[in-house]
Parts: structure tokens; sequence; C-alpha cells
């Protein structure tokens, strides 16, 4: 799911229990769900449960002939010395996270930009996670460094037990590649994070007890930390409110380090959020809509985002939008400093991410889902804009940035093109620095786009991948991927797995862009969310109905895939148009729409879907909630449900109510849980490959066997 904050309030506090069994404001309790002691993530009962569901599913995959080969396949790229070891730039060096058959819980290491360059690169080993997990009796994971600016070298690293957002944070010296002794530690696992102020200051926002953690389980409140002090003693210096979905203080620096604002945020709902600047001794509530996040320092000047059409000081910023102020004068008053215009999109453009060098700030966007990067530079009083000269019909990013200098590295992919790694020091074009291998035989494979006609007479586009000159006579097995949630592009890129396990064995595979998604801006993303998130499933099943009309497949050779977000979308497509598909991938997700508040982070997402507590809102997501829509008397497409017991975001209870309500209506399913992964799945490379080949068995079994494993 898509997070936002400046604390990356993003991780959680544990595997939470429910909130409540009980059922409340029409909200369905035991009595009339008896699969609610499912939501009890390690409770004995459940993984019982879930051990006997993974023997049936492993029994039967495994003694596939294609399983053990496929397993292999994907191993062999997860684990690929050759592939693209991308890196963050630091002023000591580059910096990568390594993860192999030597390290399945990966190395932090680092190494210098000459050595990069060159096919062999010379790495440092910072940080052995294996080592560390192997000496503390732990199942770690790597969950990233917070560092001090602009040298730093002391870095929060923050480790998860077993692959849960929550985490512990320990402090470490990058020089000395050792953990410090009597540094900050935080042992307690929580969600939430840090911001260094100083060396010897933190801005923590963690669970620290009591009222400080919202119904989301998020942190509102922050405290500053002063070295050789009690984190129980820190002062609180920003709270939000329980209703909050997440709050927390952070820091605005420049490139030199130099923090210039403390700002603060109180998230309203997971798109929106109230903004403060610490001024005159208190905080300032900022004139700005809820729907706009402050930015960084470029030149001088303080950067803003705006999701939706922002009207102040006599002119109209649209959606989308990039906006400055002078950053001195907003210090001086920051509702009335003046604002400018720095980018604004076209029709069907919208901005997905960047960064910023010591000069310039960097900007990469979406043009009809094809990639530009711009360059922003504020130069005798007005932004100038240049396009960087990168590949053509691609998907585009900034990959890392420096603060030190003016170097940057970007990345280019499309489906059937490796990514590219490209450099520049600033002084001209980018150039190829690294290419990631071939994976996958592509020479016989095409792409082409398409557009299917939803419900309400929307066009959705779609891309498909395809052996050359594939006959459209509705015969070839085919994959529809989407997500359509939280204003996340779907964007081409060069999916190795797929290629290998699903392409190279006859398979096309369908790319859809979703409204719910942020393909073509936030108003793509807001024309499909609470009331109107119907249109979302509405644009999935036009695009498979479309493939079916066009003749690309036919139903019974179509399935669908999606994680997360992409459950849910999946769960809605097979409940609603069962006869359209054959199987369906139902990874980590969304199913129970009614209770999904009460389980995992759901509470944070009532901005996204509605709050089923609310008799209106609960009348729209009663309408296509998977888990009530699955009812007796209806073939539904045999299911492949998975989830992770540690995945403490969506929590696997909505994917095993799912599969227990489809056995005790005697439908065929078949379920996995990870049983040591976080939310995206196993912690290491074998436990990936497995629940790779596990699905692609699924997959060929249902569109390419007739059927016949049934």
């Amino acid at each position: 799911m898509k997070r936002v904050s400046t604390l990356a309030l993003a991780a959680t506090m544990t595997i939470a229990t429910p909130n409540s069994l009980a059922a409340q404001d029409g909200v369905p309790g035991p009595d009339e769900d008896p699969y609610i002691w499912l939501e009890e993530a390690r409770s004995e009962e459940a993984l019982d449960w879930v051990r006997a569901e993974n023997n049936r599913t492993m029994a039967h995959m495994a003694q596939d002939p294609r399983f053990d080969e496929l397993t292999a396949d994907a191993l062999a790229i997860l684990d690929a010395e050759d592939r693209v070891p991308y890196v963050s730039i630091r002023k000591d060096g580059l910096y990568n996270f390594w993860q192999d058959k030597q390290n399945p819980k990966g190395v932090l290491r680092r190494t210098t930009l000459e050595s990069y360059k060159t096919d062999d690169p010379e790495w440092e080993t910072v940080l052995d996670i294996d080592a560390l997990a192997a000496a503390e009796g732990k199942e770690w994971v790597y969950k990233g460094s917070t560092c001090l600016p602009p040298d730093q070298r002391m870095c929060m690293i923050a480790l998860s037990d077993g692959g849960e957002d929550a985490t512990i944070m320990r402090e470490f010296d990058m020089t000395t590649k050792q953990f410090v002794e009597g540094g900050f530690v935080i042992e307690e696992k929580s969600q939430g994070g840090v911001q260094w102020l100083d060396e010897d200051t933190l801005l923590v926002g963690r669970d620290f007890g009591g009222e400080t953690i919202t119904e989301s389980e998020y942190p509102f409140t922050t405290r500053m930390w002063k070295r050789g002090t009690p984190l129980s003693e820190a002062e609180e210096i920003f709270r939000g409110d329980k209703s909050d979905v997440w709050a927390g203080s952070g820091l605005i620096r420049d490139n030199e380090g130099t923090v210039h604002l403390r700002t603060a945020f109180r998230g309203i709902s997971f798109h929106e959020s109230i903004n403060y600047v610490w001024h005159n001794g208190e905080w300032l509530e900022l004139d700005m809509p809820k729907k706009a996040n402050l930015g960084g320092i470029v030149d001088g000047q303080l950067t803003i985002s705006t999701d939706v059409d922002w009207e102040t000081q006599g002119q109209v910023f649209p959606a989308d939008a990039l906006i400055s102020v002078d950053l001195e004068e907003f210090k001086r008053d920051p509702n009335g400093a003046k604002k400018t215009l720095v980018w604004a999109p076209a029709e069907r453009q919208t901005k997905r991410g960047g960064g910023a060098t010591a000069n310039s700030a960097y900007m990469a966007i979406l043009d009809n889902v094809v990639g530009k990067v711009l360059k922003l530079d504020y130069e005798d009083g007005e932004w100038v804009t240049t396009e960087v000269n990168l590949p053509d019909n691609a998907t585009l990013s900034v990959s890392t940035t420096s603060s030190e200098t003016d170097e940057i590295m970007f990345t280019s992919t499309d489906f059937l093109t490796p990514s590219t790694l490209w450099y520049s020091d600033g002084t001209g074009d980018p150039e190829v620095l690294k290419t990631s291998p071939s994976y996958f035989d592509a020479e016989g494979m095409e792409v082409e786009q398409f557009e299917a006609t939803s419900k309400d007479g929307t066009k959705i586009p779609y891309f498909l991948v395809k052996p050359k000159g594939m006959e459209m006579d509705g015969t070839t097995p085919t994959l529809l991927y989407g997500y359509g949630g939280f204003q996340i592009s779907q964007l081409p890129s060069y999916r190795s797995l797929t290629g290998k396990l699903w392409l190279e064995n006859g398979g096309a595979f369908i790319l859809a862009n979703l409204r719910g998604g942020g393909e073509f801006g936030p108003g793509w993303h807001q024309t499909a969310i609470r009331e109107n998130k119907q249109r979302t499933w509405d644009d999935f099943i036009a695009v498979g109905r479309d493939a079916i009309d066009r003749g690309i497949t036919n139903a019974g050779q179509l399935g669908i895939q999606g994680g997360s977000q992409g459950g849910l979308l999946v769960g809605t497509a097979f409940t609603q148009a069962p006869e359209l598909f054959d199987a369906a991938i139902v990874a980590i997700p969304l199913f129970d729409m009614l209770r999904y508040h009460l389980i995992g982070r759901g509470a944070s997402w009532i901005g996204e879907y509605g709050d089923p507590r609310i008799p209106e809102q609960r009348a729209w997501i009663e309408g296509y909630s998977p888990y009530q829509k699955i009812v007796e008397g209806v073939d539904y497409p045999a299911p492949f449900l998975w989830a992770s017991t540690a995945d403490d975001r969506t929590h696997p209870a909505h994917a095993r109510k799912g599969a227990a309500k489809l056995k005790e209506l005697g439908q065929p399913y078949w379920y996995y849980e990870d049983m040591t992964g976080g939310h995206s799945g196993g912690v290491d490379n074998e436990q990936r490959a497995k629940l790779q080949a596990l699905q692609m068995v699924y997959l060929m079994q249902r569109l390419m066997d007739d059927n016949e494993s049934e």
C-alpha cells in the first residue's frame, strides 16, 4: 500500500489481535462470522489450520513435474550475481543492500564510484545481517537506515524480526562498522521512525505506551530524545489526535544538512493531512490544501506539491502541480510567502517522484504512461525546465542523487528490455553505467497497447505482452495483472520472473492501468475511491472482457493476479464475474471489507474505501466485499489465496477467511501461507522462489492443462 508520512510512519507495531471481536455498528461479530478466530495471527488453533492447508497445497503442487524446475529458474534469477546492484550515493561511497545464496538475509556494503564502474566492483561489507541474526538467534530482516546529514556516518538501523513492518532501531557507526556502545537503542518493536536533529538528538515517533497510537495503530506523538537520557523521559514536541491515521514531526534540510524548518503533520485520512511549521515558538497551521505536501529545498526555494486545484493569492494552481516559495520569505511569513508555479501537468501527464542534487531538482513524469525526466533549476528569479536525454518509450526513474555534488543516477526499463542504470555528474547527458542481463528470451515477444471500455464508458488502457505473430484466435493462456488503488501506477517494466516462468512457457501477460491508480495523475485516483471504488473493479473486469473479445484468450484460459489492494481487486473480480476467469491468484489481500478496519492496519485506509461502521458507507463496501460475496450455488474459478503470517499490514486473516469460506461451501481452492515472511512474502530468496513456483504451477494447471488438476 502507498505510505505517506514525513517520519515514514508506515511500519506496524505488532501482529495485532483485532480491536474487537464483537459485532458493532453493523460490523459482523462471531455470531455472524464463524471464522473470526482466524484473525488471531499466531494462535495455535489458527496456525494448525495454516499448517494443514500448507501441507495440502504443497503435497499437490510439489508433485507436479514442473515445480522443481520452476523453483530452480526463479532462484537462479533471484540469486543472480550479475544483476544490477542498485546503490545510494553517500559522502563515503556508494551503498548497496545485497541478498544472494551466500547471504540470504543480506549484507549492507559499499564501494567507490571508480570500482562500481567496473564489471566486478570491490565491495566492503558494512553490516552482515546473516551474521547478526545468527549471533542473536533472531530472524532479522533489514528495514533500512536513517542517517545524520551531511556526513551520514551515524545511522539508526531498523531491524524487523521475521519480516514484520514493526521494527527495533539501533545506532550504528558506518565508519567503525559497529553498533554504537551505549548509543541510541529502541528495543521495543513498533511502527514509526526517527530523524536526526543533531548528533546527540533524535526526533522519535513510536508507540510510547498509553494514549500514543491511533486507531490505525500508528504513532501520533513525537518526542525529542537527547543522548544519554531514557526515551521514556524524552520531551514531547508534537501531538496529533487519536482519531488521526498518524501524526508526527520532522525536519527540512538543505543539501549541506542545515535544518531550516521544523514541520509537523496530522494525517486526518490516508490521503489528507493538516500541515504545520514551527514559527515564533509555536506550531502554525499552514494555509494549504489537505491534499498537498511540503517538499524540499532547491536553489533557496521550498517546493510544495498539490493533488487538488489550489486557489490562493489570486491564482489557481492545478492539481498535480509543483509550486515553490522563497525559503527565507517562507521562514518570515509561512502563509504569506509568494507562491510560484514550477510545473503543471498537460493532459494525461503526472509527476511520479524525483530527487535533488547539490544544485538541481529532478522530477520523473508520466506522459500517457511513457516516462520522462525533467531537470529543474531556479535561475535569475524563474524556473528553467530541461528534459533529460534518456531513452524514449520507456519507464524512467530517478534512482539516487548526491546532495554533495551534482551526481545522479537514473533507471530505464520496459517489458522486454532489461533495466539500465544511467549516470551523470551533472555536466553532460547521462551515460550507461550498468545494464541488467536478460533473464528470459524476449526475441520472440512483442508489446501492444489496447483500450477497454469500462461500464461507465471510460477508456481503460492496458498493455499486452505476447508471442510475436500470436494468432488472435482466443487460445492463448493469459495472465491479467492489476492494482488500481492509492494513486500507485502500474508501468511497463522488465518482469524477469514473469518472463522466465510464464512468457517463456507460452503464456501472454496483460498489465491494466485501472482507475484508482496514478497513471494519469490524482484525478485518475480520486475518481475511483470510497463510494466510487466499484469503478476500479469494473475497469478490471472490462479489460478481461476486452481481451476475450479481441481473441487474445478465452474464459477458460484467462487468469488474474494481484496483491494487497490488488488482492482485493482479484477477489472482487472473481466474485462479480466468475464466468470470465479460470484462475485467480489472490495475494496478501484485503478480503473481508466489513471488518477490514479491525484487522491489521485496515483503519488507516478508510480514506480509500470508506468506514463500514457508517451505514451509508457500509452499503458501498458490502456491495463488493469478496468475503461476503462468496455464496452457495456459484462456480468460482478455484482461486489460489496466499498470505504471510508476519504480515502486520493487511494481515493473513483476510486470505485465511476467504479460503475457509470456500472450503465450507465445497468450492475448490488452494491456500498457502508463508510462515516467516512479511507483507511481501518470504524473507529470503529460497522462500520467494518456492512461492513463485507454487503460483506458476497453479496457473499452468488451470490455464494450460485443460483443468486436469481437478
